[in-house]
């Protein structure tokens, strides 16, 4: 089954729908205008709308022909980033400092192409709930959306979420069973020392000094804690102290973000951060405080479901396109908060091609419309061969 040539056929409109989205971005839990949008074509096309789950999610439902009491969710991403968008063309950001360099805007038509296909077609026997959600880029907004009774009043017996992917060509799918994407944990440390002249640091604790033995020493927890064959990263991403060069600062500060491929390595990566921090506090006689957040899960396609999305990418572009073993992913992503409630998987659609080349989260990036009608495609095929009609 190749792209659904319905969908080809409207090609033209859903890149519209995406590049008036490009053009008006909107934050985390800011994306009013964005989900008017949505919310105004679900229901032109006689899809019964739900707003206001996280503010500013939509829900929209489907029944099919039949009387099955068969359910899958569908979810797509709103949200825009806190970045000044590079490119020139007609359609980049109004609004300086947000525009959509994660390509939202296109998961975003190319679920509501395969609603308004589905909706023309109903060729399917069950329910669909095309799930747009809100504030994924760091606002966690799909588990706003489960804490508010997202699968309550919507029950789901599957739940899948797609995503685009600069690294792979265009037209190609990429997925793996079991873990696939990393969880992403924050932390902030406080080196509160004694500050000074420089001319005396006898009489100073110095916090930059601690500072550098502490970045040190966390560095070890991957390279001398952390299982060889498991995948982590700790990244100290910010080292901020001092005001002077002739001042010993009172306080130094070190940032870091911290991913995990399993919860074992995650916890352990957790403790080590506090015992050494604790310790070397001893050592020097000081006090340091950490706040560590425990962020976005660990994303784990369940296997079944993950070959299920597979088999159903295959139909559309072919099994050479369908990379089933693909690498482990330490990027995050919110939707881990849905498949830890729902069984389900996640896959990405490839869209690299000689004019798209800007990696995700870069000032230059942009979605490529070629894949849309790939990715709506999917969407419909999905709902179809998950729940066909007797």
């Amino acid at each position: 089954m190749p792209i659904y040539n319905r969908i080809a056929e409207f090609h033209d409109d859903m890149t519209e729908w995406r590049h008036d989205i490009h053009a008006h971005p909107e934050l985390c839990f800011e994306e009013h205008r964005t989900s008017k949008i949505v919310a105004e074509k679900l229901e032109s096309w006689g899809i019964e709308v739900h707003t206001g789950l996280a503010k500013t999610g939509v829900v929209g439902v489907l029944r099919g022909q039949g009387n099955s009491t068969r359910t899958v969710g569908l979810r797509a991403d709103l949200d825009a980033l806190p970045m000044q968008e590079a490119n020139d063309f007609h359609y980049k950001s109004i609004h300086d400092g947000k525009m959509h360099a994660c390509g939202h805007d296109g998961h975003t038509i190319m679920l509501l192409g395969a609603a308004r296909y589905l909706s023309e077609n109903k060729n399917f026997d069950g329910t669909v709930h095309f799930i747009f959600q809100p504030a994924e880029e760091g606002g966690g907004g799909a588990k706003v959306m489960i804490d508010e009774g997202l699968f309550d009043r919507f029950p789901c017996d599957q739940v899948y979420g797609m995503h685009n992917y600069s690294s792979t060509p265009a037209g190609t799918f990429s997925i793996r069973p079991n873990a696939f994407m990393a969880s992403a944990d924050s932390c902030k440390i406080t080196i509160n020392g004694v500050g000074g002249h420089a001319a005396w640091p006898n009489k100073c604790i110095d916090p930059i000094a601690i500072g550098v033995q502490l970045h040190t020493s966390l560095q070890t927890i991957i390279s001398r804690n952390t299982n060889p064959v498991r995948q982590a990263v700790l990244s100290i991403t910010q080292f901020h102290g001092g005001s002077a060069n002739n001042v010993i600062s009172d306080t130094a500060q070190l940032d870091m973000s911290i991913r995990a491929l399993d919860n074992e390595t995650r916890a352990m990566i957790r403790r080590r951060v506090f015992e050494i921090s604790e310790g070397i506090a001893k050592a020097n006689g000081i006090e340091i405080t950490v706040e560590y957040e425990d962020g976005y899960p660990v994303l784990v396609n369940d296997p079944r479901h993950m070959e299920i999305a597979a088999d159903i990418a295959a139909s559309i572009v072919g099994e050479q396109k369908v990379d089933r073993e693909a690498d482990y992913i330490l990027g995050s992503e919110d939707f881990a908060f849905m498949l830890e409630e729902k069984p389900g998987a996640y896959i990405f659609l490839g869209q690299a091609d000689d004019q798209h080349t800007a990696q995700l989260h870069q000032t230059e990036y942009d979605f490529n419309d070629d894949v849309s009608t790939i990715g709506a495609s999917f969407w419909a095929a999905m709902v179809e061969q998950s729940m066909p009609r007797e």
